[in-house]
């Protein structure tokens, strides 16, 4: 790794301050593995022998595997990607926290990091104290902690608390004395991660206030954040991580629009594995019907895949098996969405037209819905039957799940009112 004291505000705006070139770290699982490579690492770098960064050993895992990105000056840079995805550790290293195992990343200017807020802090030592501590671990000298000491404490706003030990302080307390002393830092390049979602609402609006004063000042951002809508507000660019490794990189709609897709095909793939999710393969409570072979996808798609364009038609098919008669049954799809389980909508065969008796038969019930309105996300799909004056014979819930895909997902998800969806549908009786 490289660190260079340049002075940025002598660099002209398409000036780079971070390189990230291939760069790779690698973790074991084990303590004590972890000790023994660290040491034998160290030894075979003295005697200037191969230390073998470059391969794997017993129990070891990448935790970032070849990145390379450039954050030119006055650029903020979003990474976004699922938990345990690398983004910390990524960040890490760019503090110098960590060395990489492979690459190179060349850093010039200032750094302030926004990664753990308080880290340092003595616990016997009072607020006051622990201003000047926190700030030296940061970088600014004393005289620089003198000037803006009277500001520091005022955006931290612990009052009275400033020379009690901050053992006796209450979490909201530590966090905000942290944050106030890393954001009053002013670096040349800021790495922060998800640090602005601390604290109370007004702390949080004050914090964010900061934040763009620095960014539009002409601060080099590196923000990581699973708050899409902060990332799209302030970021130039964006990278996504996944398992290690990047995904995407480039314009910052895109990357989130790709990053909320492979959420939710995650969502997806793992209500698929839940044992709650139920195959329609048994009969109902009172024996008189079965219904199985639930499948949802896009009209003209492939029905193995439950995936669906916003805006096209949604196929929800079924089939029977009828075990005596039944006469003008009535079935009815119930959505709901993955994220809150409340009811989207519900549509009824008998809304457009009676079915016939069914007999001792076999056939499918076909469900078209047409002009889909649904929002970008995961949903389930219940079943229910009811027949005539006899009333409702049965529900299967949460027996399938499809994702709604808009190419242009402004919202990544949307909690729906009780008012539930009015949506436009056809229904189709197959018999065989």
């Amino acid at each position: 790794m490289s660190l260079k004291n340049t002075d940025v505000r002598s660099l002209n705006d398409n000036e780079v301050v971070i390189k990230v070139e291939n760069v790779s770290k690698k973790f074991s699982k084990s303590l004590r593995r972890s000790m023994v490579y660290g040491l034998k690492d160290i030894l075979r770098n003295t005697f200037k022998m191969h230390s073998k960064s470059d391969r794997l050993r017993k129990s070891e895992f990448w935790a970032v595997k070849d990145i390379s990105f450039e954050l030119k000056k006055s650029e903020c840079l979003g990474i976004v990607g699922p938990n345990g995805s690398g983004k910390t550790t990524l960040l890490s290293m760019l503090n110098g926290i960590y060395m990489p195992d492979q690459g190179k990343i060349t850093v010039k200017g200032k750094v302030g990091a926004l990664i753990a807020v308080g880290a340092g802090f003595h616990p016997m030592l009072s607020g006051r104290e622990n201003i000047y501590i926190n700030g030296a671990v940061l970088g600014m000298g004393k005289e620089e902690i003198n000037k803006k000491f009277d500001s520091i404490v005022e955006f931290a706003d612990i009052g009275d608390f400033l020379d009690m030990p901050v053992k006796h302080y209450s979490s909201g307390m530590y966090v905000r004395l942290g944050f106030a002393v890393a954001i009053h830092c002013e670096p040349d390049i800021l790495l922060v991660d998800e640090i602005l979602s601390v604290g109370d609402i007004k702390f949080r609006d004050k914090s964010q206030r900061k934040f763009m004063e620095l960014v539009e000042n002409g601060t080099s951002v590196v923000l990581v954040s699973h708050n899409l809508n902060t990332v799209r507000r302030v970021c130039d660019k964006a990278l996504m991580l996944n398992k290690g490794e990047v995904i995407d990189y480039g314009e910052v709609e895109d990357v989130i629009n790709n990053y909320s897709l492979l959420m939710n095909r995650e969502e997806l793939k793992t209500l698929k594995e839940k044992s709650d999710l139920i195959p329609l393969q048994r009969k109902g409570e009172t024996g008189r019907i079965e219904l199985f072979n639930c499948k949802v996808y896009e009209e003209g798609g492939n029905p193995e895949f439950n995936e669906i364009e916003f805006g096209k038609n949604i196929i929800i098919e079924f089939e029977y098996k009828c075990y005596e008669e039944l006469k003008n049954p009535e079935f009815r799809v119930i959505i709901s969405s993955a994220f809150n389980r409340k009811s989207i909508a519900k549509i009824s065969s008998y809304s457009t037209s009676n079915l016939p008796s069914f007999f001792s038969d076999t056939g499918k019930i076909r469900f078209t819905i047409t002009n889909n309105r649904l929002h970008h996300g995961v949903y389930l799909i219940s079943l229910a039957v009811v027949r005539g004056s006899f009333g409702h014979l049965f529900t299967f819930n949460n027996c399938q799940q499809f994702l709604i895909k808009n190419p242009d997902p402004r919202v990544y998800r949307v909690e729906y009112s009780n008012l539930l969806f009015v949506l436009d549908f056809t229904v189709d009786h197959i018999s065989e």
